[in-house]
């Protein structure tokens, strides 16, 4: 299950345009911690910190312990705003949770066991179609990740929604089909391809070399004198 991740905080004393620009003036990232049907409460937190969160996989799938004037609020990220110069963020939005809150939430796939895929020795490519999948679970409850094994798998075989274990109380949102998440692709296709691409450019060699030929037949024939 997720763990959580503590970020200490600052309390704002006004919210507006004009107080979350003082805020960054001061170095610092405004936010607001919203949910439960209690009062918001305006914030502002470490720009290093936030950046470090944002760096890692699954940013809005975490769980966050924000501690603001000593009182501790559990939340997940709803939303970051970023600079459009920069790339900086510039604004977030927590929201709190209780114990029998659902979400829906995109959870990051990891594929184990690549070494003992007989298909990939043989040269198989693993083709990922889906890296994340939408979950609904319980905010206590979010896994970090959900793996797959590809042990035993041959080439042409698939990894389905089916093959993946999930935690108790957590479903995909996605359940009117046994969906695919990734493939062992014949390292054929990629051949195929190539020589494709190979023999397009070929033939638009030739043909440009024929059309310059022609083209220079037809100057040579301007410039001979008519019999």
């Amino acid at each position: 299950m997720a763990e959580t991740i503590t970020i200490p905080a600052e309390a704002r004393q006004s919210a507006g345009t004009g107080a979350a620009r003082a805020t960054r003036r001061e170095g610092r990232v405004p936010g607001i911690i919203y949910g439960k049907e209690i009062e918001p409460v305006m914030i502002s937190i470490d720009p290093q910190g936030l950046r470090q969160q944002l760096a890692k996989t699954g940013f809005f799938s975490r769980v966050f312990a924000v501690t603001v004037s000593g009182e501790t609020h559990r939340v997940l990220a709803r939303d970051v705003q970023f600079d459009p110069v920069t790339d900086r963020p510039i604004h977030v939005d927590f929201m709190r949770f209780s114990s029998d809150t659902k979400l829906n939430i995109e959870v990051e796939m990891v594929f184990e066991n690549e070494e003992e895929c007989p298909g990939i020795k043989r040269g198989g490519v693993l083709n990922v179609v889906r890296r994340t999948i939408e979950l609904i679970c319980p905010a206590d409850h979010i896994p970090q990740f959900l793996t797959a094994d590809l042990t035993g798998l041959e080439i042409g075989d698939s990894v389905h929604i089916s093959a993946v274990s999930l935690p108790e109380g957590v479903t995909p949102v996605v359940t009117d089909r046994d969906f695919t998440i990734a493939t062992i692709a014949s390292p054929t296709l990629m051949a195929v391809e190539t020589e494709e691409e190979e023999e397009g450019k070929d033939g638009e060699g030739k043909e440009d070399e024929e059309k310059a030929e022609g083209e220079g037949g037809e100057e040579k024939a301007e410039k001979d004198p008519e019999d």
